[in-house]
């Protein structure tokens, strides 16, 4: 009598080749199976390709003035005024400079032309008179002090607080004077801090730069389109953008623009930043994922460029 054993091994053996020959390709008895020919792998192109969708460069309306813009010849520079016999002048007015439109040495400095004349009315600042035009103005002209009664140690205090962050209504309550008081200093600030930066960032080398937009209220403010009692209230929950570039490296913030969150306002930065670079400086952007940076970038940063053999139309290739 033939032992069940068997029959349980017999039935593994016939289930293990069934599953063999599911798995085998399928082919005609007799013959061998046909070879699959092997394709040669495809070597990866050098070339640079282009972004998808973009075979012109994007349009950049601030550019248009400038290719056809003449600029003005800049403004000669007139001689200096001769030095008298009278005893050496003992104040410095080195860094000051006629403001008098009239005048032919408006904005030059150190040319003799100014001398300082005393104190009008006891008060803490000078008055400085241009022997050129014979015009007088205070040595505090074309500041944030100038036309201003209180004390220049609580502006600075009061834009001091602002500046690390105090609120408006407390800096106000603090100093003891009216919020809209701060806030028009505040504005002012930030104009003379604009006029600055515009003279004296030009032709900078930079690695890095970080793209990014913040939230504000100021333009809104000095452009008229929110009343200042809403300004104040709403300090922190204003629905305009503060647009910066910044370099990581150095912490230099390049340019500083307010405006909405839109793709006109991205060109306008990438434009800025363009201006105030050195002639050839491409650095690395880095944004925070706004689509709008990347037509801005291809409109400055970019050119278009024929492949041999390749497409007809030619293709944008960042720099």
């Amino acid at each position: 009598m033939v032992s069940h054993l068997f029959y349980y091994q017999l039935a593994l053996l016939a289930i293990i080749w069934l599953c063999v020959m599911l798995h085998l390709p399928e082919s005609k008895p007799g013959l061998p199976a046909p070879s699959v020919p092997v394709k040669p792998k495809r070597k990866r192109s050098t070339e640079p390709k282009a972004f998808e969708g973009l075979t012109q460069q994007p349009h950049c309306v601030l550019c248009e003035p400038e290719t056809g813009e003449t600029h003005p010849p800049p403004p000669i520079r007139p001689a200096p005024m001769p030095r008298t016999n009278r005893r050496p002048r003992t104040v410095d007015t080195s860094r000051h400079c006629c403001p008098h439109s009239q005048c032919d040495y408006r904005g030059w400095l150190g040319l003799n032309n100014l001398r300082a004349n005393g104190h009008p009315n006891s008060g803490p600042w000078r008055q400085c008179q241009c022997t050129a035009c014979e015009g007088y103005f205070p040595e505090h002209h074309g500041t944030i002090f100038h036309g201003k009664q209180v004390a220049v140690e609580l502006i600075v205090r009061v834009l001091a607080c602002l500046a690390e962050g105090l609120g408006m209504r407390a800096t106000a309550r603090v100093f003891e004077v009216a919020p809209h008081t701060v806030l028009h200093w505040l504005v002012e600030a930030a104009e003379q801090l604009q006029a600055f930066s515009s003279y004296f960032l030009c032709e900078v080398h930079v690695q890095q730069l970080q793209l990014d937009e913040l939230s504000t209220v100021l333009s809104a403010v000095k452009a008229g389109e929110m009343r200042e009692e809403e300004a104040i209230r709403r300090l922190s929950r204003s629905p305009q953008w503060v647009w910066t570039a910044i370099d990581p490296e150095s912490k230099l913030l390049l340019v500083l623009a307010v405006g909405p969150r839109t793709l006109a306002m991205a060109q306008t930065v990438v434009h800025h930043v363009k201006r105030v670079l050195a002639l050839g400086c491409v650095p690395l952007f880095l944004t925070d994922g706004f689509k709008a940076y990347r037509t801005a970038l291809l409109a400055h940063f970019a050119h278009s460029t024929q492949f041999s053999g390749g497409a007809p139309t030619p293709l944008v290739i960042p720099l």
